[in-house]
């Protein structure tokens, strides 16, 4: 009798595989790349794995599938025009599907992410600018909508009492004692003061 296959799943092996390759890479053990990066005179060096940058950028994958052996056992790929924090932050990301930056450098990130052909990271940071536009105008329409109820709640204090006075006569039963009105309307005091 055959039994029925089983579906054997980890659902924590994708996060540990991403640290331990993070890890690897932050202490420079078995790096095959060196990606070099200048940006108006700033230059740096970053190890990385060939497979890593390959499986996250269509970029890399193009380069290394179409690199010569020649080359030896450790590849140099530079990048020119990419600032040297924002691949640092490129780098993070792919080993470790997350990083923080500031909100001013979401766009040179989805910069980043479509010239190293990174799908991942440019719909996160598309994503991240939806949100964001998002906010910016419920914020507006929020301020809009307070100071459109702050101009009418200016506004309607200074008309409704006037109008009110004018459509009830003074000698009219509304305005009697039993409104809460004095006896004496407003033609009285008038009379008083003259």
């Amino acid at each position: 009798m055959e039994s029925n296959p089983v579906l054997l799943e980890s659902k924590s092996s994708p996060i540990n595989l991403l640290n331990e390759m993070q890890q690897l890479r932050l202490l420079g053990h078995l790096c095959d790349v060196t990606v070099s990066v200048e940006y108006q005179g700033v230059r740096a060096e970053f190890p990385a794995h060939k497979a890593v940058l390959a499986a996250t950028s269509k970029f890399f994958k193009e380069v290394f599938l179409n690199e010569k052996p020649v080359d030896g056992p450790r590849s140099n790929v530079f990048l020119n025009e990419v600032q040297v924090a924002d691949f640092a932050s490129f780098l993070e990301f792919v080993y470790t599907a997350r990083v923080e930056v500031e909100e001013d450098r979401v766009q040179r990130m989805l910069e980043i992410a479509e010239k190293l052909k990174c799908l991942d990271l440019s719909e996160t940071c598309f994503q991240l600018k939806k949100q964001m536009l998002e906010s910016v105008l419920l914020e507006l329409q929020n301020f809009s909508e307070s100071q459109n109820s702050e101009e009418e709640g200016a506004a309607r204090p200074s008309v409704a009492p006037a109008a009110e006075a004018e459509q009830e006569p003074p000698d009219s039963p509304a305005s009697g004692p039993g409104r809460g009105a004095s006896p004496e309307g407003p033609a009285a005091k008038s009379k008083e003061k003259t």
